[in-house]
């Protein structure tokens, strides 16, 4: 007699195992699946010019955005630039409270729900920077110049920046003091040769040659620096001596020749006027 086959009937432990494996498996692909959406930056650089200072990086967010944090070592982290899809950052708010003091920066990924997205975000460490010491200097300004006879004046403008004591905004000179100088580059407008001079002040008076005319440009200096110690030249200015004297002879003789053409004018009408005889004479006809 054949012994009857029943049904395997599965063992609840293992099907519950297995629900759960399944579960796991799940939830790690969601996850991996959310984490390929956010894309960590990278090449963050910082872009600094007389203190106004810019952090930048890469890349363009698809499906993700951006949010910034700025702390001086070994203070709190602070944001900015909350959840933000461009790829810069402007912080020179923070860093001119103390241009002494050493920042670091970091770049926060979230995907474009942000707001409901929890957990820590994956992130993305900046350079030291310094501003002190590592701002580039801007591109100098000629505010004015003179020559007379003998003597060029030059004056420099003193750039203004974004750092502040006691409530009042500093210029560059005031932020470096006796660490910044300027350098004049001049030469004769007649030749190539250049000459130099130095300044610690933003003011310029030296000797040339009388009649001439000069060119010059100006840059700022900071030689007590390793590196970016000196800023672009400056735009090149120029006297013009003699064509201020040739320029101020032909107005004078214009005045005169005007002055002198309507004096001519004048004397000949009052001439005409007194050689013309009086309408109210009556001739010897029409008084017979």
């Amino acid at each position: 007699m054949e012994t009857p086959t029943w049904p395997r009937v599965p063992c609840p432990e293992a099907a519950v195992a297995r629900m759960l494996l399944l579960g796991w498996v799940l939830l790690q692909v969601a996850g991996a699946s959310g984490t390929t959406e956010v894309v960590v930056a990278y090449n963050l650089t910082w872009k600094s010019t007389n203190f106004k200072t810019i952090l930048e990086w890469e890349p363009k967010p698809i499906n993700h955005v951006y949010t910034v944090q700025i702390s001086p070592r070994l203070g709190n982290w602070k944001s900015k630039c909350f959840y933000t899809t461009d790829t810069e950052c402007d912080l020179t708010d923070e860093i001119v409270n103390d241009v002494n003091q050493t920042y670091e920066a970091r770049v926060l990924s979230y995907p474009a729900d942000a707001t409901d997205y929890s957990g820590e975000p994956p992130f993305s460490n900046s350079p030291d920077f310094t501003p002190y010491t590592e701002t580039k200097l801007g591109l100098p300004t000629i505010q004015s110049f003179k020559q007379v006879g003998t003597k060029l004046n030059v004056t420099i403008q003193d750039a203004p920046t974004l750092v502040r004591r006691n409530g009042t905004f500093l210029s560059l000179q005031d932020v470096f003091g006796k660490n910044l100088s300027y350098t004049l580059y001049y030469w004769k407008a007649s030749s190539t040769g250049k000459k130099t001079a130095k300044t610690n002040t933003n003011e310029f008076l030296i000797d040339v040659d009388e009649g001439e005319s000069y060119c010059f440009s100006v840059q700022a200096v900071i030689q007590s620096r390793k590196s970016n110690q000196k800023s672009p030249e400056s735009s090149i200015e120029c006297t013009h001596h003699k064509k201020e004297m040739l320029l101020i002879i032909v107005i004078v003789v214009l005045v005169a020749v005007i002055l002198t053409i309507i004096l001519s004018v004048t004397l000949y009408k009052c001439r005409k006027a007194h050689a013309r005889p009086s309408g109210k004479e009556s001739s010897p006809l029409s008084a017979a």
